[in-house]
């Protein structure tokens, strides 16, 4: 009955370690990354009609900026 026990515990253990290793790979997926940084701040790009040229390059530069670090890209 030891032995038993002793299975479903390494089992069980073995289980949760492959699926944290894999969901771990998959989230961190380049493709992944950009996904979720693109839907973070797409946002930001959608132009409102009353916002004046320059107002409107500072808002791109900004969210050009929080994309590229999100995507974890250095900045010059």
């Amino acid at each position: 009955m030891n032995n038993f026990r002793m299975a479903k515990i390494i089992i069980v253990f073995s289980s949760l370690s492959y699926l944290s290793v894999s969901f771990l790979r998959n989230y961190n997926s380049p493709e992944n990354i950009e996904k979720r940084c693109i839907l973070k701040f797409e946002k930001d790009f959608k132009n409102n009609l009353e916002t004046s040229h320059e107002e409107w390059n500072q808002i791109l530069d900004l969210a050009d900026n929080n994309y590229l670090k999100c995507m974890g890209i250095p900045q010059y």
